[in-house]
């Protein structure tokens, strides 16, 4: 779930990736997850090395840089860095059969 700070530049298509820090991927490609209102659609994850989050990238996720970026992607013990890129649907969208909802 994105933290409120976030939700209006998802909602808006400006913010379309997220970088996590976690033991094991928490999402998958094709998953559907809830938002206060509609969905988000995983589109790709993939494994990346810390130091591939550049300041753009930490932009790209609606951060202010990398260390803003680094104060919330790490979740747990997890030490594993992933790149998620995803899409909003909004609640009056169908979902796809496919996304299994």
């Amino acid at each position: 779930m994105f933290t409120k700070r976030f939700r209006e530049g998802v909602r808006e298509g400006r913010i379309i990736c997220s970088v996590r820090i976690w033991k094991t991927p928490r999402v998958k490609p094709g998953g559907v997850y809830p938002m206060e209102d509609g969905h988000i659609v995983v589109d790709s994850i993939r494994q990346i090395a810390l130091a591939d989050i550049t300041g753009e990238l930490a932009r790209r996720s609606g951060f202010d840089g990398v260390v803003d970026l680094l104060k919330v992607a790490k979740h747990g013990a997890g030490t594993n860095v992933y790149l998620v890129h995803f899409h909003y649907v909004p609640p009056h969208v169908p979902l796809s059969p496919n996304t299994g909802l």
